[in-house]
């Protein structure tokens, strides 16, 4: 039989309708419901044996009682509901401007925390970036300032370009200039995941309906969630914004193509739009090499390889297939002898496999913070994350790894029974292809899941929707569980952002939520020693308020960063003591060199050219430590050399530096030949000999050698 029920837009005492099915390809009508049967679209009116008396539950002064429709009433009734627009029916307009109010919602937001200053890597990439600091617009600048990003070798000319036009719009390095546009990329896409999820949604069959409102609060929850302020407010993570903005674009562009094919219809346009915006993706971060791999992901879960011709399908799998033998062969041949290691990787303290079985507890802990989002629960700063030595060390190995095994296995079972589950779960760990294997980069940063933070929402829905479904929950239930998840997601990213919105007030709160991060300790030194005037600062109480902060962190977390900043701060403060000296020399002597260890060398030299007063004989001794215990390329100890030949009255100490880059360089090397001429041409024949000495044992090195 099939069910009546009320209507919701009639009386509900006496005026009463049958729930008439969804058109073919259309949201729902105001009074459809998807358990009714439903008739294809070309039919003027309901089939014969729809338009039959139906039984209707009619409550009647609290007693039920059933009446019938005559047929002729049952077809006015379907007319009229049938042509009176549903003011609950989101439109494509409206949909888009209620997708707005929530980009603006989101931005405005995000926008508690414009206030806050540079962090981190904003230093070498921005704020002692030279080439970004434009003050005309012409090729050559913009150039250079698009060429201007080489930390790890990488090229990102799209994200440096954009640094550099916020640099010029303002005449300065306003943070709260960048920040702004990091918010408007963010809330552009906002508005483009929306887009790709309804789309998304729609091609997995759900409801017009349906879909528009899962895709508004998705992307609200998306936009506001409080991981996601650090890859906005953090401005370097532009990179990794902008990234994710043309990736999602290109692949709402895929779901165009693709729904194109799957109807016969062509669809190259959005084919040229989706590869234009790749590009656009490739030239902000590297990470954007991804997109097949997402594209993969959406193909065997929604998609499933279909297509409106058959020569299409086969052509679709093998393409696919090609690529998923190519990408077997580039990790066999390429990533694993370039990047595996069984010994520490250079500057780091863990090797490839305990990257990888440290990996699994970093996806549980993303997932953790994705799914209970506290602020809390979100230090910034990993510094002191516990590397996995072995599946039991520390105990909770075993069981992450058993877990992220678990919900692929989850995913692989129900990629045709919930594939919007599925994909949004592969999706997740497809974001994490490139951070989470055995490239060495850092064990964790938050920023990594601003992409795939979309795949853990998709699964949610879908499982919530499931859920809602089998318990036949009442419309208000969803609604007020709906309402109360945002809410609690808005608060929380509203208290991040604010906690990013002073220096003082973010470095303060990084500390209190990791107080064993010397990350956390030094920028909160750090910030005390800006308010101070950094080397104008000498008589600035906020000088004496650095100085016990770095103090209070190297107690407690033994950093040698801390040890170096006692002494930089108190030489200015004119309070150093030998004692400071001894105890940066110790700490040197037994801490790993680390990349953090290994920068306390250029820093101690950039402040010998600053001329802040340290002691050159505790410089060279702190300098020969460093220079001792770690690895140096052969332009790094002639960079080493220069510094102390050309900034201290030390001059001959410098030749051991450059002796030791004239024995590595190649027989001949340019920089060598030059660096003797220079010697000879200021009388210094002595150190033009040794060079030429050391530059010929390279050659017989080599020989012997091979």
């Amino acid at each position: 039989m099939i069910r009546n029920t009320p209507c919701p837009t009639t009386s509900k005492r006496s005026r009463y309708c049958r729930r008439t099915p969804p058109s073919h390809g259309n949201s729902l009508p105001r009074c459809a419901t998807a358990t009714t049967p439903s008739w294809p679209a070309t039919w003027s009116r309901p089939p014969r044996h729809v338009t039959k008396r139906h039984p209707v539950h009619i409550l009647n002064r609290g007693h039920e009682r059933t009446a019938t429709v005559p047929s002729a009433m049952r077809r006015l009734l379907f007319t009229v509901h049938s042509q009176v627009p549903d003011p609950m029916t989101l439109t494509s307009g409206r949909f888009l401007l209620l997708l707005l109010l929530v980009a603006l919602f989101a931005a405005a937001l995000f926008g508690l925390g414009v206030g806050g200053g540079f962090v981190l890597d904003d230093g070498h990439t921005i704020v002692d970036n030279m080439f970004i600091r434009l003050d005309t617009l012409n090729s050559n600048a913009l150039w250079d300032a698009a060429a201007s990003f080489h930390a790890g070798g990488g090229v990102r000319p799209l994200s440096m370009l954009t640094f550099a036009l916020d640099y010029w719009r303002h005449g300065s390095l306003d943070a709260a200039t960048f920040k702004t546009t990091n918010l408007f990329i963010h809330a552009v896409t906002a508005v483009l995941m929306a887009v790709f999820v309804r789309r998304l949604l729609l091609i997995a069959g759900w409801t017009s309906q349906r879909a528009a409102l899962c895709a508004l609060i998705m992307a609200l929850i998306w936009a506001m969630h409080p991981l996601q302020v650090s890859s906005v407010l953090y401005v370097v993570q532009r990179m990794q914004t902008l990234a994710t903005l043309f990736v999602v674009l290109s692949l709402w562009s895929y779901l165009c193509l693709r729904q194109a094919q799957i109807e016969g219809r062509a669809g190259w346009p959005f084919g040229v739009l989706g590869a234009a915006s790749w590009v656009l993706g490739l030239a902000s971060k590297e990470d954007a090499i991804l997109l097949p791999v997402y594209t993969l992901v959406l193909e065997l879960t929604v998609l499933q390889l279909r297509a409106a011709s058959a020569q299409r399908t086969r052509g679709l799998r093998n393409t696919y297939l090609a690529l998923a033998l190519a990408g077997i062969a580039v990790t066999l041949f390429w990533a694993l002898p370039h990047f595996w290691s069984s010994e520490a990787y250079a500057g780091r303290d863990f090797n490839s496999v305990e990257r990888l079985l440290t990996q699994g507890r970093v996806l549980m802990m993303y997932l953790g913070q994705i799914l209970l989002p506290l602020p809390s629960h979100m230090p910034f700063n990993y510094d002191q994350l516990t590397i996995s030595r072995t599946l039991i060390e520390p105990l909770t190995t075993l069981p992450a790894l058993l877990a992220v095994i678990a919900l692929l296995a989850w995913a692989g079972l129900w990629r045709t029974r919930r594939p919007v589950f599925a994909c949004g779960v592969l999706l997740f760990f497809a974001g994490h292809l490139l951070t989470s294997t055995i490239i060495p980069v850092e064990m964790a940063f938050e920023h990594r899941n601003h992409l795939p933070l979309i795949g853990v929402l998709l699964a949610l829905a879908d499982l919530v929707v499931a859920g809602w479904q089998r318990l036949h929950a009442r419309p208000a239930l969803p609604i007020v569980f709906t309402t109360a998840i945002v809410a609690l997601v808005a608060v929380a990213g509203g208290l991040r952002a604010y906690a990013w919105g002073e220096p003082v007030r973010f470095a303060r709160h990084m500390v209190d939520i990791s107080p064993d991060s010397p990350r956390a300790w030094l920028a909160l030194g750090g910030v005390y020693f800006d308010l101070a005037g950094r080397k104008a600062g000498r008589d600035s109480p906020y000088m004496d308020q650095a100085i016990a902060t770095v103090e209070e962190a190297a107690a407690r977390t033994g950093s040698a960063s801390a040890y170096s900043n006692i002494v930089i701060y108190k030489t200015i403060k004119r309070s150093v003591t030998r004692a400071d000296w001894d105890r940066l020399a110790t700490r040197l002597e037994e801490v790993p060199m680390l990349p953090a260890n290994k920068n306390i060398l250029w820093t101690t030299l950039a402040n010998v050219r600053a001329k802040i007063g340290l002691d050159e004989a505790q410089v060279l001794r702190v300098v020969d430590i460093i220079a001792r215990r770690a690895e140096f390329s052969p332009a790094e100890h002639l960079m080493i050399g220069s510094n102390i030949y050309l900034h201290t009255q030390q001059a001959d100490a410098a030749l051991p530096y450059v002796l030791r880059a004239a024995e590595a360089l190649p027989r001949g090397d340019r920089n060598i030949i030059a660096l003797r001429d220079e010697m000879r041409a200021q009388g210094r024949e002595d150190w033009a000999e040794a060079i030429e000495q050391a530059n010929a044992r390279s050659t017989e090195k080599e020989a012997g050698a091979r």
